[in-house]
């Protein structure tokens, strides 16, 4: 069986360093999104449908079946999956399911970068810094030491342009629209991760309300924060893990 793990912003791969170790029982596929760790493909216009139609295309060159497991707007991308194209996979896990709901607000530096000038002059901030001060930024916000000196490396002008271009095609009202889908993603089987110390992606309420509607199971990890598979990997890793199980 295949798992296949999908990052997301301002990330690469090396986010799931401390995660990987403790799956079991698969053979796991980390895939970059354009962007996020992969070069962007001439003609890619970095919106959340092309993102959709990306990872759609990476699952079709797997062997399946394929359980799927997206954070942040990795996970974002395997929820579009999960109400579009779910022939591909045979589950799917996202932590960031709560984002889809009626009432889900965009945080503040989202809200930056999807402002026209101002978003553009964060990223230019952004890239200005060293990679020595990205990565004490990304530490100061949950990553280990090790893996936030390897994503705060892979920063790019790619990123970049994937960042505002990615936010922007989804301002509000676009994830709410996208929401009114979600009874389709019961189709596979679902799991909402939840990190009760995330605030990014619109907190409990939310996520449990979201996973009702996509009929999906929910695992807390309590006291984690965002980069939960960085600070609790193996709690991550178990509720990941323990889902898988019931699936055989």
């Amino acid at each position: 069986m295949t798992l296949v793990l999908v990052h997301g912003n301002p990330e690469t791969e090396a986010i799931w360093d401390n995660l990987v170790p403790h799956l079991r029982d698969h053979h796991v596929v980390c895939l970059s999104p354009p962007g996020f760790g992969s070069a962007i493909p001439a003609g890619f216009d970095c919106s959340i449908d092309a993102y959709r139609d990306w990872l759609a295309g990476e699952l079709e060159k797997l062997p399946q079946p394929i359980d799927l497991v997206g954070h942040d707007w990795g996970g974002g991308h395997v929820v579009r999956i999960a109400m579009d194209r779910a022939g591909l996979i045979r589950s799917w896990a996202s932590d960031i399911l709560g984002a889809f709901d009626a009432d889900y607000v965009w945080h503040d530096l989202a809200q930056t970068w999807q402002t026209p000038e101002i978003g553009e002059q964060a990223v230019a901030q952004t890239a200005a810094m060293s990679v020595e001060a990205r990565a004490q930024r990304y530490e100061s916000l949950g990553m280990t030491s090790a893996i936030a000196k390897k994503v705060a490396a892979g920063a790019n002008k790619d990123m970049g342009k994937a960042i505002l271009a990615l936010y922007r095609s989804a301002a509000q009202p676009v994830m709410r629209d996208l929401g009114s889908s979600l009874p389709r993603a019961a189709a596979k089987p679902g799991l909402a991760l939840i990190a009760t110390e995330d605030h990014y992606c619109g907190g409990e309420t939310l996520a449990r309300r979201c996973a009702e509607r996509a009929g999906a199971k929910v695992a807390v990890l309590q006291g984690a924060g965002h980069w939960w598979m960085c600070q609790q990997p193996k709690q991550g890793a178990d509720a990941i893990n323990a889902f898988l199980a019931q699936l055989n």
